[in-house]
């Protein structure tokens, strides 16, 4: 198949919107198609949930390969530019530092934004850009991704259910063999963090979202870089970071995750709950980033409750695009991102 040519991006007239079951498909512009948001792109293609207009990306090979996924798409380089369409929603999948300040200014235009966590760097960009969803009264959505496996939705239902009785301790793990491949990540300036912002993020999002916790009321944690501790005000970013929690109903939560930590395989990724009547986890299997069991402990019986496979990779993104149809306005359930960065800001430190 041939892969169609970038294009400049135009303002020509395009055809109305569609309606599937009585709901719009939202019309997607995305920014930042390197390797994950590229993935996303082909979730939304592949679960025809939304029609993709346009990718901008200032790499002409990022560009050229999503042609083959959208060859309808047009093409450029700037965000600016692909605000100027006749767009529902943009997905947001830059370098960290650009991420609040690509979502403020499309909300402020009327646009819903689905963004690449970190929402922002720290508290108060996430805060700029849930207060602009807010005002502006459009869909704001974050990537916790790991919210849609059905390992941690069987946990969930689970505490709901109260079918382990009271949560009172947590420990969840990631650990990643490998380190991210772009400079920017070991660039404070430009991250905002290291693995405990670009993993320990979904550990922390998993603690409350779990157990429907509204607030971490201590937090405090320890940051390494190759096995020292973090100098502060160096511009560089940890690659080792502990942490421990007290939520709001008093459970506590212990989290540890890394880059390139030999664990003896590609990632170890484990979600454990302890409560009053029982326990239950999700784990990756076989070092897979990608598939994981859930399993219910009473006393020494377990018991498998979902196991692999489960494509799970772009739900987040579909969710928020069938939603996006549905009803383009405010959803508070997303302030939950700014409570995550809040915590991490106090473990990170002054």
């Amino acid at each position: 198949m041939s892969i169609t040519a970038p294009r400049a991006f135009t303002t020509r007239p395009r055809p109305p919107r569609r309606e599937v079951r009585g709901a719009r498909v939202p019309r997607l512009g995305f920014v930042g198609v390197g390797w994950i948001g590229r993935m996303r792109l082909e979730s939304v293609v592949r679960d025809a949930v939304a029609e993709v207009v346009a990718v901008a990306d200032p790499c002409e090979q990022n560009r050229t390969a999503c042609a083959e996924l959208a060859p309808r798409a047009e093409q450029g380089e700037r965000l600016d530019d692909l605000l100027s369409l006749d767009l529902d929603g943009v997905v947001i999948a830059t370098p960290s530092a650009l991420h609040a300040a690509a979502a403020e200014r499309a909300l402020r235009r009327g646009i819903a934004v689905f963004c690449q966590k970190p929402l922002g760097r720290n508290e108060a960009e996430c805060l700029r850009v849930v207060d602009a969803a807010r005002a502006h009264d459009r869909l704001l959505g974050v990537d916790f991704c790991y919210r849609y496996t059905r390992a941690a939705h069987a946990l969930r239902e689970l505490v709901q259910s109260e079918a382990i009785g009271r949560v009172y301790a947590m420990d969840l793990v990631f650990h990643n063999a490998y380190g991210p491949d772009k400079p920017w990540f070991y660039q404070r300036a430009l991250s905002g963090g290291g693995c405990l912002l670009d993993l320990g993020i979904h550990l922390v999002d998993l603690a409350l979202w779990l157990n429907d916790e509204r607030s971490v009321v201590r937090a405090s944690g320890t940051l390494l870089r190759r096995g020292r501790p973090l100098r502060a005000n160096d511009g560089e970013v940890e690659d080792y970071a502990t942490a421990d929690l007290t939520l709001a109903s008093g459970a506590r939560a212990r989290l540890a995750c890394s880059w390139k930590l030999p664990a003896g395989t590609e990632a170890v990724i484990s979600v454990q709950l302890h409560g009053t009547e029982g326990g239950a986890a999700l784990r990756n299997v076989g070092g897979s980033f990608y598939d994981f069991v859930a399993e219910r402990y009473v006393r020494t019986r377990s018991e498998i409750l979902v196991e692999p496979p489960d494509a799970w990779g772009g739900r987040a993104l579909t969710s928020w695009a069938r939603r996006l149809g549905r009803n383009p306005c405010y959803d508070p359930r997303v302030e939950s991102v700014v409570e995550v960065a809040r915590t991490l800001d106090r473990i990170y430190g002054p």
